[in-house]
C-alpha cells in the first residue's frame, strides 16, 4: 500500500539542546513523529553557552601569545586569516557533540538514526570564515538514508569551501543550514524549534500584552529580523522566501501551533502592524560641513565599508552655502572606530568637525498593510511627541517605519506604539485601525 510521507526539517537551538535530559526529550519527541511515518531532518545547534566558551578559549590562548588584548574578530586581514581558519574548526565541534549525543539518544531508543557534519553532506560555502556563505548543497546522501528509513542529524553553522577547508556560517548560522537543507530536498516544511513559542508582535519582555502571530508574511519576517527580533536569523528568512519552503517557529518545551511564515498575505482582517522591533545598540555620527559635490558620499563611506562596518539610517541635509551635513548609524560597538575613520575623512574634506551619539535606540514598525494605507507614519510621530519622546532620525520602506531615540527612551516607545496600534487587541477589535486608514 502507498503511503504519503512528509520529510520534514526540524531544527533545534541551543537552549533545547543545552542539557542530556534536554536531548533525551528532542529524542522522544522524534520518536512520536516516527510513529505517522514521516521522514525526518534533524538540524542542531551546540550546546547553550558552548559557543561561547569556545570563543572564550581562543581569546585566552590569543591573549598569552599577544601583547594584543582585544578578542578575536573576524576580519579580512591577511595578517589574521589563518586565525579565523582555525577558529571555524573550533567553533564547529560545537555542533558536532551535539549531533552525536542526539544520534546516541535516538539509537538509544532503537531508532536507526546517522548524524553528519556540515562537510559530510557535503554543504559547499564560500570561503569567508566566521561568516560564510552557502553555495550548494548535495541531498544525495541524506536522500539515501532517508528511503533506508533512518533519521538524519545534521551539524547546523557549518560547512565546506571548495578546499575542503571547515567554515563557519555566522551567529544564527544553524537557522540558515535548516532552512538551506529544507529547500535542496524540498521538504514539506521547516521547523524551527527554540525557546519561545513563536513570533510575537514585540518583545514579551518589554511588553507583557504582546500576542503571538499565528501568520506572518515572509516579507514581514526579514523586516523584523533585519530590525532587531532575534527570533531567526535574517538569512534563513531570506532563503525561505527565496526557494518558498514553508517556515514555522515553534517552542521546544510546550506544545503549540506557532507561526507559520509564509510567502501568502494573511486575511483582510489582519493589523496593518504586524509588529514592532527595537535594537538598543545604535550610534550615530555626523560629518558637517563638508562640500555638497559629487562623490563626496563615495569618498565617507568608501573607507567605513572597507573596515567592514556597516552603516543603517542615513540622513543628509544640504544647507545654502553648498555645503552638506551627512548623518548615518553604526553598531554601537562599532562606534570609536567608525568615528576615528570619518575624522580622518573630514580632514581630508576639509569639513567643519565630526559629532556622534552612542546613546542611540532604533525602534520600528513593520506591516504589509502600509502599502495601501496612509497615515501610519503620521500615527506613529504622534503617538511619540504625546510621550515626550523627540525623533532624531527616520527611515523607511514600503513596509517598515524606523526611528531613532534616544535609548532611555526605547522602552516607553515600543509599549506607546504596541498599545496605540492595538497589537494586543484581537485584529477585529482593533480600536485604531479606522484611525490609521
Amino acid at each position: 500500500m502507498y503511503i504519503d510521507m512528509t520529510l520534514v526539517v526540524e531544527k533545534y537551538g541551543g537552549t533545547s539542546v543545552g542539557t542530556l535530559k534536554r536531548i533525551r526529550s528532542i529524542a522522544d519527541r522524534i520518536a512520536v513523529a516516527r510513529t505517522n511515518g514521516d521522514q525526518l531532518v534533524i538540524v542542531v545547534s551546540a550546546m547553550a553557552g558552548e559557543t561561547d566558551r569556545l570563543t572564550d578559549l581562543a581569546n585566552g590562548i590569543l591573549s598569552q601569545s599577544s601583547n594584543d588584548s582585544k578578542n578575536i574578530q573576524y576580519r579580512d586581514d591577511e595578517s589574521t586569516k589563518d586565525n579565523f581558519r582555525e577558529l571555524d574548526v573550533l567553533l564547529a565541534t560545537g555542533e558536532q557533540v551535539t549531533i552525536s549525543l542526539l544520534v546516541l539518544a535516538l539509537q538509544s531508543l532503537r531508532i536507526d538514526a546517522k548524524s553528519y557534519t556540515g562537510g559530510q553532506i557535503p554543504i559547499r560555502t564560500d570561503s569567508v570564515h566566521g561568516k560564510a556563505r552557502i553555495l550548494e548543497i548535495d541531498p544525495a546522501n541524506v536522500h539515501s538514508d532517508l528511503a533506508e528509513g533512518r533519521v538524519v542529524v545534521i551539524a547546523g553553522f557549518q560547512g565546506v569551501d571548495d578546499r575542503g577547508n571547515i567554515t563557519t556560517l555566522g551567529r544564527g548560522g544553524s537557522d540558515t543550514t535548516a532552512v538551506a537543507m529544507a529547500a535542496a530536498l524540498n521538504a514539506d516544511e521547516c521547523r524551527i524549534y527554540t525557546d519561545v513559542d513563536g513570533v510575537y508582535t514585540a518583545d514579551p519582555r518589554i511588553v507583557p500584552t504582546a500576542r503571538r502571530l499565528e501568520q506572518i508574511t515572509v516579507e514581514e519576517m526579514l523586516e523584523l529580523s533585519s530590525l532587531g527580533a532575534k527570533v531567526l536569523q535574517t538569512r534563513a528568512v531570506e532563503f525561505a522566501g527565496k526557494y518558498q519552503v514553508p517556515l514555522r517557529v515553534l517552542s521546544s518545551f510546550e506544545v503549540g501551533s506557532g507561526t507559520l511564515i509564509t510567502n501568502k498575505v494573511g486575511n483582510m482582517e489582519q493589523p496593518l502592524i504586524a509588529g514592532i522591533a527595537y535594537n538598543g545598540d545604535e550610534a550615530k555620527l555626523t560629518i558637517r560641513g563638508i562640500p555638497d559635490q559629487p562623490g563626496v558620499a563615495s569618498r565617507i563611506f568608501g573607507p567605513i565599508s572597507e573596515a567592514h562596518i556597516n552603516i543603517d539610517m542615513i540622513i543628509q541635509n544640504v544647507g545654502l552655502d553648498d555645503s552638506t551635513d551627512l548623518t548615518f548609524t553604526v553598531k554601537r560597538d562599532e562606534y570609536a572606530e567608525a568615528r576615528s575613520i570619518l575624522v580622518e575623512i573630514a580632514k581630508e574634506l576639509g569639513a567643519k568637525d565630526v559629532v556622534g551619539d552612542d546613546t542611540l535606540a532604533k525602534v520600528s514598525i513593520v506591516g504589509v498593510g502600509m502599502r495601501s494605507h496612509a497615515g501610519i507614519a503620521s500615527t506613529m510621530f504622534d503617538v511619540l511627541a504625546k510621550e515626550g519622546i523627540n525623533i532624531e532620525m527616520i527611515s523607511t520602506s514600503e513596509i517598515k517605519i524606523s526611528v531613532g531615540i534616544a535609548d532611555q527612551y526605547l522602552e516607553l516607545a515600543v509599549r506607546a506604539l504596541h498599545a496605540a496600534f492595538g497589537l494586543d487587541l484581537v485584529p477585529s477589535e482593533d480600536p485604531l485601525e479606522p484611525a490609521a486608514v
